[in-house]
């Protein structure tokens, strides 16, 4: 079955990889892809693009697992959201991920539903998200995201309980920064089903998101 990350950190940000050693430690591990999402506002995010442009090409020309050019605009405010994902998409980013209202940083309110207004790809750990920004999710076709990470994995079960419900988008990410952080296939796996949901849920959530990853590859 397949195995990628959508959502994770380079030297461009906050993390401790070189995007070739992040790629390279995940081929080791048996990923078919991973988009690195660098932390971004207006004040970084045409560098972080542009640098990221330069050397996919080339690891994808030597790599098994795949490189994906993506962003995560962070601690921005609710009306500047649309604004970014529009400009991040121009720059070439592939994977637009939100940084949601987790329960353990002072993320804005507002910015869930700003964030699914705007249309980004993934709302990353988007807290005790209510039911209608759930709703207006699968409206938009905005994947919410179960977290691998301490702290914001805290609401997996709130959030993979209402996506059910509502028939909404998931996907599993480590949102990792350093080498430890980036989980194994079953791990993944489990990060699923310990929010709640069944082993063939979680299969399902793999599958579907591995068929528009191909698309962003091919």
């Amino acid at each position: 079955m397949p195995m990628f990350d959508l959502h994770c950190h380079s030297l461009f940000s906050d993390g401790e990889l070189l995007p070739s050693e992040l790629v390279r430690r995940l081929e080791v591990k048996g990923y078919d892809a991973v988009c690195i999402t660098d932390h971004a506002d207006e004040s970084n995010m045409a560098f972080i693009i542009g640098e990221m442009k330069k050397v996919i090409e080339k690891i994808n020309q030597y790599s098994k697992t795949k490189l994906i050019c993506g962003i995560e605009l962070t601690h921005v405010h609710p009306k500047r959201i649309k604004g970014l994902t529009t400009e991040a998409r121009a720059l070439g980013a592939k994977i637009v991920v939100c940084h949601g209202e987790t329960i353990v940083e002072p993320v804005i309110p507002g910015t869930n539903r700003a964030a699914i207004e705007a249309g980004v790809d993934i709302l990353a750990h988007p807290g005790m998200i209510s039911e209608e920004d759930v709703e207006l999710a699968v409206k938009n076709g905005v994947r919410l995201e179960l977290s691998g990470r301490k702290g914001h994995s805290l609401t997996n079960g709130h959030v993979a309980k209402l996506s059910r419900e509502k028939g909404a988008f998931l996907v599993i990410n480590s949102d990792g920064h350093a080498p430890d952080d980036f989980m194994e296939k079953e791990r993944g796996r489990l990060v699923g089903m310990g929010a709640g949901l069944s082993k063939d849920e979680v299969e399902k959530i793999y599958r579907d998101n591995f068929e528009w990853i191909k698309g962003l590859i091919s």
